[in-house]
């Protein structure tokens, strides 16, 4: 693959050599805070992680990447959230076949309403293939899944189902969870 003239090559040593100390911050530094808007600028801000599971359970699309070795991918799914977990389902293929290699994925919803009001929830966990024939409790699971999916596509499952080859059910654990807020200058809170 080629790499940008201007983009830092992986092995460069950036900031130092191996094994110096971080270089101290600057005294004026607050310690990763936002810098300081210009006037009119929008004001983005941290959500909590109570304003992140509003936002993934008023939702019902989001975007999960996945990677295998120098190869990332990202693809639309729908889901459900519930009590720390994203429930998803998906069809056998490149997906499942990378995910069998490296479980760790991140999980992203976004809420846009203009260039300068809009948020965003970030996800990272491993995900959990659910299996209908395992043992009870992976069968609870599972079904648990599904019912939640039906609140999504009511026809999941059935003879009715528009996409029946999407017949894999998952979860994601809330592992670690990040979100973001942009509002105007006007409205900020």
């Amino acid at each position: 693959m080629r790499q940008h003239p201007n983009a830092p090559r992986l092995n460069d040593d950036v900031g130092g050599s191996k094994g110096d100390a971080p270089a101290a911050p600057p005294a004026n530094d607050t310690a990763g805070a936002a810098p300081a808007a210009a006037a009119g600028a929008p004001l983005i801000r941290a959500l909590d992680r109570a304003g992140c599971e509003a936002i993934l359970a008023r939702n019902q699309v989001g975007r999960l990447a996945f990677a295998l070795h120098d190869r990332v991918d990202i693809e639309p799914l729908h889901y459900v959230y519930d009590g720390g977990w994203v429930y998803a389902r998906t069809a056998a293929g490149h997906k499942i076949t990378t995910l069998a290699h490296n479980r760790w994925v991140a999980f992203e919803v976004d809420e846009v309403e203009a260039v300068f009001r809009w948020r965003s929830v970030v996800v990272h966990g491993a995900v959990h293939l659910l299996d209908p024939d395992g043992a009870p409790r992976d069968r609870a699971a599972w079904e648990r899944g599904v019912e939640l999916l039906r609140r999504v596509v009511p026809e999941a499952g059935t003879a009715d189902d528009p996409v029946p080859h999407r017949s894999i059910v998952f979860r994601i654990y809330l592992d670690d969870v990040s979100g973001r807020e942009a509002t105007p200058e006007a409205t900020a809170p």
